[in-house]
């Protein structure tokens, strides 16, 4: 649902009804996770997670006739082979509700919420046998997974919305900047943090969090307010050893962290770790910094060096090991691709 929370509002707001459907369970090879949803507004428009073939038109089929009768009902659909992506097809389970003021009235609390990365989770009864009670929601903060619980007398859903990961990337250049456009996309929360606010401008990086402070400083402030977390990613684009250093003292000690890397050329990584190991730290410890960052793609341009780092992010996150031995990466990080924009003083 977090894919369409805008155009849920808009439907809110005009006071008409549309239709919404939501993937409760999935057994085998199914197409779409639990909790993706599909809103049909008041116009026909369809929003939200695509399923394609005959299953995506059933799916439709049922917000659009939830919207017109005012029907809540749970729907049973075969996923053939072909549209499942495996060999021996799926199942999923889709709870189509009316989507409207009267219907909802506490989503804009959990649009607020979403807006706000604030966890906020949402309990609908999606079956029970007084069927008034069909379509109930429950809005509250607590932590819980997004699954289809089963009670004595009540299967309910439970859609659970975290705060989204972030990313901090130190250094306001035209790396950060084409980051910030590919972490987004990806779901990240992005803050970027600059000592110098002559190049840390908000509208230099639209929906980005823009900080002027000094990087070691605002990490460290970070961190006392438990704000750096096992999904919180670094992205470190100075090179200069006065703003670098200081900052990945902070980052390396730091008891947790989803991510961190520091871009640069060969030299640049040779220097860094060489004045790492001078502060105290072990090849254990900075075993957690990837250096130089970004997978091997030949990256050039500041939207390629982007896409590298993005790579290698998602590759982290999902467990995969994919770097590669610090010599072989000095193309990745080639002076002549960035020039002066690499050594950044932050």
């Amino acid at each position: 649902m977090r894919d369409i929370v805008d155009d849920l509002l808009r439907v809110w707001h005009s006071g008409r009804t549309g239709g919404l459907a939501t993937v409760v369970r999935t057994v085998g090879s199914g197409p779409l996770s639990v909790g993706s949803a599909m809103l049909v507004d008041p116009n026909g428009g369809v929003y939200g997670s695509a399923l394609g073939g005959s299953v995506e038109s059933a799916v439709r089929e049922a917000a659009v006739a939830a919207a017109r009768t005012g029907r809540r009902a749970m729907h049973r659909f075969g996923v053939p082979a072909g549209e499942s992506g495996g060999d021996a097809g799926g199942m999923i389970d889709v709870f189509a509700e009316p989507f409207s003021r009267r219907d909802f009235p506490e989503f804009p609390t959990v649009a607020s919420e979403i807006a706000s990365h604030r966890r906020v989770t949402v309990f609908t009864v999606v079956w029970n046998p007084d069927e008034d009670l069909i379509g109930q929601h429950l809005v509250t903060d607590k932590r819980h997974n997004t699954e289809l619980v089963a009670l004595p007398e009540s299967d309910v859903f439970v859609s659970s919305f975290a705060p989204p990961p972030r990313l901090i990337i130190f250094g306001a250049n035209a790396i950060a900047s084409a980051l910030n456009v590919q972490a987004r996309l990806l779901g990240y929360r992005v803050t970027i943090c600059d000592s110098r606010d002559d190049v840390a401008e908000s509208e230099a990086f639209p929906g980005a969090e823009v900080v002027v402070d000094w990087p070691h400083r605002y990490l460290n402030s970070l961190s006392s307010e438990g704000e750096i977390d096992s999904s919180t990613a670094i992205v470190v684009l100075s090179n200069d050893p006065m703003f670098e250093i200081p900052l990945l003292t902070v980052a390396l000690r730091l008891p947790e962290f989803g991510y961190l890397g520091a871009t640069g050329t060969q030299a640049s990584h040779n220097r860094r770790i060489a004045d790492l190991r001078a502060g105290g730290f072990g090849e254990m410890t900075m075993a957690r910094l990837h250096s130089p960052a970004g997978l091997d793609i030949g990256a050039r341009t500041a939207t390629e060096h982007a896409v590298a780092i993005a790579a290698e992010l998602l590759a982290t996150k999902s467990g995969r090991s994919v770097r590669i031995h610090p010599e072989q990466a000095d193309v990745i990080h080639a002076e002549r691709a960035f020039g002066a924009e690499t050594s950044v003083a932050l």
